[in-house]
């Protein structure tokens, strides 16, 4: 392996300071990074520090022992890999480690070439594992594409206009709804870019505080406000030579819009509390699921701002849309949350259907959600339809919360029943509805006024329509 590479991380855990030293004697010749621990707990701390691929653990240790922190390992570092040993080990005790996720059940006094032979398989998977992920990596950088699943006319003409205005260098506006994934398309933008050697910084306008914002984007000198205990470039001066992607740029303070606006006339940056502006080369590539030119009419947006980014508009179209590259979408996400614990492969012709007919109102973003529960619930290889929520065996693939349907198929029918369904499973809490929904505070706060909802004072914080 080239010398930047990681090395192949063993940890060893066992309560006995002899078998700690022969582990290590075993090892010692093999191209391994060495850790050791003498009871669970300290592994476990340990995991946080590094980054361990495989493990060996004794089974009877005081306080925690081999089964419980298996278990922990399982639910937290599933990717690492691991054998028990033991002296006084049985035939329940095995099925019990394989069950909680171990490869192997080894029992004490083991043979070192032994030993060494099953942890050298594991090491090799490793190997394998890191490769293909290089090469994935290479394949995406080179394209640019890998994570825009999608073969529908609606991607492909998508695809197209990133390589023709990628290389541009032009501000570029992305609408689409939430979850249609204009991040990945700004990525794909900066890909196809000449800036692509440089920084791809992402910004999401909608969830950061407004007191704390402008420090953010601008950066602040050393004892610019309370707290400000050093200087920072800010997230602007981080992307300089590089892509500066504004997610939610309809969150803007009209303040914020004003001193952005400066920033990209300018081509320099004010940081909080100085008086020195410093040269700054961005290509802006912003997003929005918002009608700009409607915030600009109601005075929301500024129009001077808004001609500024939307030099060329990308669209990024909602699931419902192409519901041809459900299956492929489907199926990446499968490969994505596959492991050797989860038997999942494929999906049912009858999940498939569901899914194909269903609405939506979360696009790709909530079809992610749903294979990951679906993987981590199925008992086969295949996804069945109890694999997925409720809601999605109701007639006509209904909607969640009551699988009650909007009273019209209007996308603002289906955004206000989303709405009242995340208020209702939030028992009223406006910072928990706006987390069910994926979208930053200000933004619920707007669409609740846009549908003219309002949280009752009843003890029971149903949601009602404002009067």
């Amino acid at each position: 392996m080239l010398g930047n590479q990681p090395r192949f991380c063993l940890l060893m855990v066992d309560d006995e300071s002899a078998v700690l030293s022969a582990l290590k004697r075993v090892f010692r010749k093999e191209p391994y990074d060495l850790q050791i621990a003498s009871n669970g707990s300290d592994a476990l701390v340990l995991l946080k520090q590094v980054k361990v691929h495989a493990a060996l653990i004794d089974l009877k240790m005081p306080e925690m022992d081999g089964l419980t922190l298996l278990e922990e390992i399982h639910r937290h570092h599933r990717h690492v890999k691991t054998i028990i040993l033991t002296g006084c080990g049985g035939v329940q005790e095995a099925v019990t480690a394989m069950k909680l996720g171990a490869v192997d059940f080894l029992e004490k006094p083991f043979e070192s070439e032994s030993l060494k032979s099953r942890v050298a398989q594991l090491h090799q998977i490793w190997k394998l594992e890191t490769e293909n992920r290089r090469l994935r990596e290479q394949i995406e950088c080179k394209f640019g594409f890998e994570p825009l699943i999608g073969n529908s006319l609606a991607m492909l003409n998508l695809k197209k206009m990133i390589v023709r205005v990628g290389p541009a260098d032009a501000p570029i506006l992305i609408q689409g709804e939430t979850g249609t994934g204009k991040e990945l398309i700004a990525q794909a933008i900066h890909r196809h870019s000449s800036r692509v050697n440089s920084n791809f910084v992402p910004v999401d306008c909608g969830a950061i505080n407004e007191s704390v914002i402008g420090s953010e984007l601008f950066g602040h000198v050393k004892g610019a406000f309370t707290g400000a205990h050093s200087t920072t470039v800010g997230l602007i001066r981080t992307a300089d030579g590089g892509t500066l992607f504004l997610d939610e740029i309809g969150e803007l303070s009209l303040n914020m819009q004003v001193k952005l606006l400066r920033t990209i006339q300018e081509r320099e940056v004010r940081p909080v509390g100085s008086s020195t502006s410093y040269p700054v080369d961005v290509r802006i590539v912003s997003a929005t699921n918002r009608d700009l030119e409607e915030a600009v009419a109601e005075a929301e947006f500024r129009e001077d701002l808004y001609y500024r980014l939307n030099v060329v508009v990308l669209r990024a179209p909602a699931l419902r849309e192409r519901p041809e590259d459900i299956p492929l979408l489907a199926r990446y996400f499968i490969r994505s949350f596959a492991s050797e614990y989860s038997p999942v492969k494929e999906l049912s012709r009858e999940a498939l259907q569901c899914l194909t007919t269903y609405h939506w109102p979360g696009n790709v973003r909530e079809l992610e959600n749903v294979i990951r529960r679906a993987v981590a619930m199925g008992a086969g290889e295949k996804i069945q339809l109890e694999d997925l929520p409720a809601s999605f065996s109701a007639p006509n693939s209904e909607m969640a919360t009551g699988g009650i349907l909007p009273s019209d198929s209007s996308l603002a029918a289906y955004e206000e029943l989303a709405i009242r369904n995340a208020l209702t499973r939030s028992d009223g809490n406006r910072k928990r509805a706006a987390a069910i929904l994926k979208i930053g505070e200000a933004t619920l706060y707007r669409k609740l006024a846009k549908y003219r909802l309002k949280q009752s004072q009843t003890q029971d914080n149903t949601i009602d329509s404002a009067d």
